[in-house]
């Protein structure tokens, strides 16, 4: 039976769902913002490149932080960065589009900051029996906020025309940015120790047998994936539509179904079937997409928005789950738990920053619905060769790094 979550795991968890409603209050709507302001793909492609390379590059400096001084500072400095986004975009306003790649780093640097930390303090709150359960709720509660808040979003922009709404929801944002900040003072100041290593993921990959030569590759196929849906969904159905408000409505829908997805998934998943349901939803996440080469509506944009909500969490609990377990397999690998952390975003940056370049190649060429079909297609299959990749550590123990 799966161990309860403690109080301090409760905690993170609500100060992690807090972020995430800001976050979904505002992100959602910013490649559209800057989209309306240049009419430019480009832009929100390069925003997006100084957005992950900088997370990447923050991720590896400020680990030596986090792991030697106080992390706890960290959590709270990338919430405040992320706050200072949104005051940069408020005062900009439609200038905005001429600032894509500062703003894009300044938010890059930000969320570096939050999820360095945020990562180490999931690992050390949690423990393997708990884990699942951690990232069921954890991806409940991204659902929930996911849910209502672009919804809302959607709603205050369209009805008070544009530019005031998105005053009105960024503000909003920033409120919210400082609430999580308070609360994250009842999380307990987490010892420090040990002397970071900077060359510690490179030495993992080096190491012949080392299980993370395999896990690696794994993580860099989800962020593939993630590097151009992330941010290219959400605008997809804006320029299908020309309607925030039904850019909220399709949040707030495929949301629902994830929320309860997650729940399920949470509740569900264990040794013995994680396996074969994470290639289910490797699998079909990628299958979802074939509705929109019948055309890019937003009818068929809900059908593919619908299906990967109800198979994401079939892969996405496992992979997550599967890859600290392997960073607490033994008590030296939990010693070096900083270093993992970075080496895990380093794949996922890597995997983002190759998925993005596809992007950045092919609209200039092509922006038409056929061709970002076609390219949401390409990168959505690529999480079946991380399944490949992932099979031996998705079997009932972690593998050893041999010799």
């Amino acid at each position: 039976m799966a161990k309860k979550l403690g109080a301090q795991g409760v905690l993170l968890l609500i100060v992690q769902a807090l972020y995430g409603v800001a976050n979904a209050l505002s992100g959602t709507f910013v490649p559209v913002y800057l989209w309306k302001a240049s009419q430019s793909y480009m832009l929100i492609g390069w925003f997006t490149l100084g957005q992950y390379v900088m997370s990447g590059l923050t991720f590896y400096v400020a680990a030596k932080w986090v792991k030697e001084h106080n992390k706890m500072i960290a959590l709270r400095t990338g919430i405040v960065l992320s706050g200072l986004f949104y005051c940069a975009v408020l005062l900009l306003g439609g200038n905005a589009k001429s600032f894509g790649i500062p703003l894009g780093v300044l938010n890059g640097i930000a969320l570096g900051f939050f999820w360095v930390a945020f990562n180490v303090i999931y690992f050390e709150i949690t423990e393997p029996d708990n884990r699942n359960r951690f990232n069921g709720w954890a991806g409940l509660l991204g659902s929930a906020a996911g849910m209502l808040a672009p919804w809302i979003s959607g709603m205050l922009i369209t009805t008070m025309q544009g530019e005031k709404g998105y005053r009105l929801i960024f503000s909003i944002s920033l409120v919210i940015y400082a609430v999580s900040v308070v609360l994250s003072f009842w999380l307990k100041k987490r010892r420090a120790h040990g002397v970071y290593n900077w060359k510690h993921g490179f030495e993992q990959l080096a190491q012949r047998g080392n299980p993370w030569r395999r896990m690696f590759p794994a993580i860099m196929a989800q962020g593939v994936r993630e590097g151009v849906f992330m941010f290219l969904v959400g605008l997809t159905v804006y320029t299908a539509t020309r309607n925030e408000s039904k850019l909220g409505s399709y949040t707030l829908i495929t949301s629902l179904v994830a929320l309860v997805s997650f729940w399920l998934a949470g509740k569900l998943l264990n040794d013995k079937n994680r396996k074969i349901a994470m290639l289910i939803g490797t699998v079909m996440i990628a299958a979802v997409i074939l509705p929109l080469f019948v055309g890019v509506s937003y009818g068929t944009l809900l059908m593919f928005g619908i299906g990967t909500a109800l198979f994401l969490p079939l892969y996405m609990i496992p992979m997550t789950t599967r890859v600290f377990d392997l960073i607490g397999q033994s008590k030296e690998s939990a010693e070096q738990r900083e270093e993992f952390v970075v080496l895990r975003e380093a794949g996922l940056v890597v995997g983002r920053v190759i998925g993005l370049a596809s992007y950045l190649i092919v609209l200039p060429l092509n922006s038409s619905p056929l061709a970002i079909t076609w390219l949401l297609f390409a990168v959505g299959v690529v999480p079946i060769a991380g399944w490949w990749l992932m099979r031996p550590f998705l079997e009932r123990t972690v593998p050893q790094q041999q010799g």
